[in-house]
């Protein structure tokens, strides 16, 4: 079948320059858990530039090494020709895609993450699992412990749920503290509205806490990571548009996410609609105006937490937020701002997780192999609270501490901050 749109082929000399480094195989989580050159970053775009060129089929099995990469963006950063292999592998599902689209993914991608109200109900069976103590008792039996291990993984991972999604809560606008000094809009992301809707809601209060009017529009749809990461470039870029027109009437000078993936999702929009006339400009004011909260609040003048919080913590990188938005320090001066807080640095603190959107469903054992050395790095720390600016980060961690039997908190840095803010805590 003829493939109407390919990406970008790396020129000759970029990919025999590939070829002598392999400082991408070091960093790759895949590769250095698998050891097999498929599995890497070299490896893929061998495969890839082979398919492209007509020397390999395009059959599912190469497909399937695009899909197995983690998307972390450690060999994009690391090669020193320039070459993103990352992106390359998320450029051919858009391949496959095109070749022959899936119907499942026009279902999910094109119907429920354009769809708030739609994606809310189809999670109501996860909140009443929760909110109707049916997980509480599974846990005081001990029930959970007879699933497959697979399926007790999938249980683990599951935050507190909230009663209702953030979004059918949280005000549309949320006056200052004191005076406004500025007016942000919040982007609140699905994660955060569906599975962590009381760290949003602490992000506000700190956002508000710290002179802003914080508007947060109640119609926003998914940002377009999920469309794009399998494949659905037209689906992300229709969720950019809609969101783009819903901050432009709420008339704020910064857009603000809690959510590292939303966050690198939206500064990428001028990107995604750069050859686009009519939204190109558009798009790129509006990716210009985003900011993750952790890199806005130490953009301002903050007030100084009087509460002391006495623990040990250490923070987690989320890949989309320290190399897709290269906001690292951030989130670490705002935990060292919390009097009380012993911070110690997490080793290998920018490595992978393991989770990269769904790979725990999609690809389990090299997700569980890449997070059981995290767990590794996270038991040397001796931390009481392990923090990190990215919901599925946080899901994965929270899987990886539950089958290591260890005690730990898993929260958002600024959760901690919004504690320390409130001394009747």
């Amino acid at each position: 079948m003829p493939i109407p749109d390919l990406p970008p082929l790396p020129s000759e000399a970029e990919y025999l320059n590939c070829i002598r480094c392999g400082l991408c195989l070091a960093v790759c989580p895949t590769y250095r858990e698998s050891l097999h050159e498929i599995a890497s970053p070299r490896g893929r775009l061998m495969l890839a530039r082979k398919g492209l060129q007509g020397e390999l089929d395009l059959r599912s099995n190469l497909y399937e090494q695009m899909y197995a990469c983690f998307d972390c963006l450690a060999c994009n950063e690391v090669c020193p020709v320039g070459i993103r292999p990352a992106d390359l592998a998320v450029e051919m599902r858009r391949v496959q895609e095109q070749a022959g689209p899936q119907f499942w993914k026009k279902v999910v991608f094109n119907r429920f993450l354009q769809n708030p109200d739609w994606l809310e109900a189809a999670t109501l069976p996860v909140r009443l699992y929760e909110r109707l103590g049916i997980r509480g008792l599974v846990h005081a039996l001990g029930l959970q412990k007879i699933l497959p291990r697979r399926l007790r993984d999938m249980e683990a991972m599951l935050p507190r749920a909230p009663r209702r999604p953030l979004r059918q809560i949280l005000p549309e606008v949320t006056s200052a503290g004191g005076e406004s000094k500025r007016r942000v809009g919040f982007f609140l992301g699905c994660a955060q509205n569906l599975m962590y809707a009381d760290e949003s809601a602490a992000a506000v209060r700190v956002l508000a806490r710290n002179g802003s009017t914080v508007v947060t529009p109640k119609d926003v749809v998914c940002c377009g990571m999920p469309a794009r990461s399998y494949g659905r470039m037209e689906d992300a870029r229709a969720q950019a548009r809609r969101n783009i027109e819903l901050f432009e009437t709420a008339d704020v000078e910064t857009v603000v996410t809690d959510c590292a993936t939303c966050g690198a999702t939206l500064k990428s929009y001028g990107a995604f609609l750069g050859d686009d006339p009519v939204w190109a400009e558009r798009a790129a004011a509006f990716s210009a105006k985003i900011r993750d909260v952790s890199e806005f609040l130490l953009s301002i003048p903050m007030e100084n937490p009087a509460k002391r919080i006495a623990a040990r913590v250490t923070y987690h990188d989320p890949c989309h937020l320290r190399r897709g938005q290269g906001v690292w320090k951030q989130p670490r001066e705002l935990l060292k701002m919390i009097g009380g807080v012993e911070f110690v640095e997490l080793p290998e603190a920018d490595v992978c997780c393991g989770m990269a959107g769904t790979q725990i469903i999609t690809h389990y054992e090299m997700s569980i192999k890449v997070l059981m050395r995290k767990l590794d790095n996270l038991a040397k720390t001796g931390a009481d609270c392990v923090a990190s600016g990215c919901p599925v980060c946080r899901m994965q961690l929270t899987t990886g501490l539950a089958r290591a039997g260890l005690s730990m908190r898993v929260t958002h840095p600024v959760v901690l901050l919004d504690e320390a803010y409130h001394s009747d805590l």
